[in-house]
């Protein structure tokens, strides 16, 4: 009877660190904390495999109709000539491979896509409403955050990025961040 107090206590007292909640989010001027990803379009890949170059990442579900509305100029921004100099991804926050992967082959999806594993991308990048565009530096740390959904091929938000990371686009000067930005 003794042992069996005993693994219930240790069953009790091991359960909360089982169960305990994935890191709280990253805030800007932070550097992300690394996750590996698993890939729906692609092998997966741990974030710190983005490092060197700044990165874009863009969270979604497919599910969400505003998601899969900017997915088309996410796509047009990944083959302009602004966007050699910075990495573009995607992270899906839905529960179902085949529901996220279906979106991307009705998007024709070029860019790298991964899915979200319990949680921990979301919870990091905060996206508690979707979309969110995340911007970070080549050394992993976070600059921008933006919700809601953009056009981003457009001049603003060209702009927006391009300040962001420090770059300048030739003939074009100050711009106001997307709305959504904070």
């Amino acid at each position: 009877m003794r042992a069996l107090v005993i693994v219930a206590l240790i069953s009790v007292l091991a359960l909360p660190a089982a169960t305990a909640a994935p890191p709280e989010e990253v805030a800007i001027g932070q550097p992300l904390r690394d996750a590996t990803m698993r890939g729906l379009n692609s092998p997966a890949r741990a974030l710190h495999e983005f490092r060197g170059r700044p990165l874009l990442i863009n969270v979604w579900a497919s599910w969400c109709g505003p998601c899969r509305a900017e997915m088309a100029s996410l796509e047009r921004l990944a083959w302009l000539d602004d966007a050699r100099y910075f990495t573009i991804i995607g992270v899906s926050t839905d529960d179902y491979v085949d529901k996220a992967q279906a979106a991307l082959a009705e998007s024709n999806a070029t860019i790298t896509h991964f899915i979200d594993q319990d949680l921990v991308l979301e919870k990091m990048l905060g996206a508690s409403t979707l979309p969110l565009t995340v911007l970070v530096d080549a050394d992993g740390r976070v600059l921008g955050k933006v919700h809601g959904a953009q056009e981003w091929d457009s001049r603003a938000a060209l702009d927006y990025i391009h300040e962001t990371f420090g770059h300048r686009t030739l003939g074009h000067t100050g711009s106001a961040p997307p709305p959504g930005t904070r």
